[in-house]
């Protein structure tokens, strides 16, 4: 490998590069920063809250903007396939082509013009609808096309993703998705559940919903004592107490879907408690709930259907009767009086029941 010249060693140290992209990026942060500078407008979320931006900016660093504010739509026309003409309609065919001839120039002139005129003025300023995206999310989506840098937040992330998918910022989209690893905490795992509801249509959503399930299966109790537990929606609490993948003991499932319907209640008046909790009874298994827990802390509260406690001790009596199966006849007979003894003192609504549940 040849050596290199003296003359090209003095060329190398006669310059060197200096960046600085922290200053540009904090120039074109208050750039966008200022209405008088941007020349688009878009009005975001059910506030029409109002974020400006550069069109030129936006077009350089996403091609869906690109076509958006820069590109014509290119008409598609049809053909249609030409009609037989009679020998009246060709003779008087030909004799109005000059006329027509005359008539198609013009129209091409004026076509000619319009193709070459610009889609809108250079200096006029835009006014954009975007509904399908949050006024933050939104924001640091315009905030990382104008500077190159955006600080990813839980809250946002799953809005920013989808916004970057849609717009094309690839980069920012891998980001997004590296970042959901490390953030999915016990702390965070509701408000990604709650801003999953907003972006279900995207398909960035559902490979995010499943990753946050998996980690709500592993921590089943803590996520359920949150108490942002309460913001989910009714479905996805739904959702989370009928998985069987749930990590949760029924009595703190229970307590969940009573936390929630409480907080339901505070915020509509005319509901009632007893009802809404009944959306969630289908989910809990209360022959799994221990009977002291069953008469001490769920019966008193008059929320279950008697039934439904009934049904769940008589189970817990089948299964002592089977580990008691060793047992003489008569100390089983002493166990089973006294037990049912104890459900007629503490349940009154059961005395003229069967006793046949056995």
């Amino acid at each position: 490998m040849p050596e290199a010249s003296g003359s090209e060693v003095a060329d190398e140290s006669d310059y060197s590069i200096f960046e600085n992209k922290a200053g540009l990026a904090e120039d074109m942060k208050f750039l966008a920063s200022m209405p008088e500078l941007c020349d688009v407008t878009f009005l975001v979320g059910d506030t029409k809250e109002p974020i400006c931006a550069v069109k030129a900016v936006l077009a350089a660093r996403s091609r869906v903007f690109q076509k958006m504010f820069y590109q014509a739509p290119s008409p598609q026309r049809k053909k249609e396939p030409a009609p037989k003409e009679n020998k009246i309609r060709l003779f008087l065919k030909r004799s109005s082509e000059p006329l027509l001839n005359l008539q198609n120039a013009a129209q091409q002139r004026s076509g000619f013009a319009q193709q070459l005129a610009p889609i809108q003025e250079p200096n006029q300023h835009h006014t954009v609808i975007i509904e399908e995206f949050e006024p933050d999310v939104f924001r640091q989506l315009i905030e990382y096309i104008h500077t190159g840098c955006v600080t990813l937040q839980p809250r946002t992330l799953l809005g920013l993703m989808n916004a970057a998918d849609y717009y094309g910022l690839e980069q920012l989209r891998k980001a997004c998705t590296g970042f959901v690893q490390c953030c999915i905490t016990v702390d965070t795992v509701c408000a990604l559940l709650a801003s999953a509801e907003r972006y279900i249509q995207y398909k960035c959503t559902k490979s995010l919903v499943h990753k946050v399930f998996e980690f709500v299966d592993e921590h089943g109790n803590e996520v359920l004592n949150l108490g942002s537990f309460t913001l989910l929606p009714q479905h996805v609490v739904r959702l989370i107490l009928a998985r069987e993948e749930l990590r949760a003991d029924e009595f703190t499932k229970f307590q969940a879907a009573l936390m929630w319907s409480k907080k339901y209640c505070d915020s509509n008046q005319n509901q009632d408690l007893k009802d809404v909790i009944g959306n969630f009874l289908e989910y809990i298994q209360f022959h799994k709930i221990p009977a002291n827990v069953l008469m001490r802390e769920v019966h008193p509260l008059g929320l279950v259907p008697s039934g439904i406690i009934v049904n769940a001790l008589a189970y817990q009596v089948r299964v002592v009767s089977e580990i008691t199966m060793e047992l003489n006849t008569n100390t089983f007979s002493l166990l089973v009086l006294f037990f049912f003894l104890l459900l007629l003192i503490k349940i009154p609504s059961i005395q003229s029941r069967s006793l046949d549940i056995l």
